[in-house]
């Protein structure tokens, strides 16, 4: 069983970045399949972005897409979410989430498909 736990959160200006990372331990990170979720106050939720096992494949949101980057480095276990031109709107807490059981090339953009899940990082973007 793997555990996740999230870093990097904080306040940041709107236009601003910020990178968030997720360190894993107790498994074995490179058979996991990765994402990024958020979830607002009093909203559901949502999904951000995934990337497959070897990180050769990625998945964005629309409300994301050309602003974040998700990546991960095998080597120490962790993944990655780049954040820039921050808006408002991407105020929430970000949890990464683990899946098991998958396929080389492939991502997953729903969260009732991941297993494990970090306790979650607060972003503030301030306008």
């Amino acid at each position: 069983q793997v555990q996740l736990v999230e870093s990097g959160g904080g306040l940041v200006q709107a236009g601003g970045s910020l990178r968030v990372s997720c360190a894993a331990s107790g498994g074995t990170f490179s058979s996991y399949a990765m994402g990024w979720f958020r979830q607002a106050l009093g909203k559901e939720r949502e999904f951000v972005a995934a990337i497959s096992l070897s990180g050769g494949r990625t998945y964005y949101a629309d409300s994301v897409k050309g602003r974040f980057t998700i990546s991960r480095d095998n080597a120490k276990n962790t993944v990655y979410l780049q954040m820039n031109s921050l808006k408002p709107e991407d105020t929430a807490v970000y949890y990464c989430a683990a899946k098991s059981r998958v396929q080389l090339n492939v991502v997953y953009a729903t969260r009732y498909e991941y297993d494990y899940w970090g306790q979650g990082t607060q972003v503030t973007v301030s306008s």
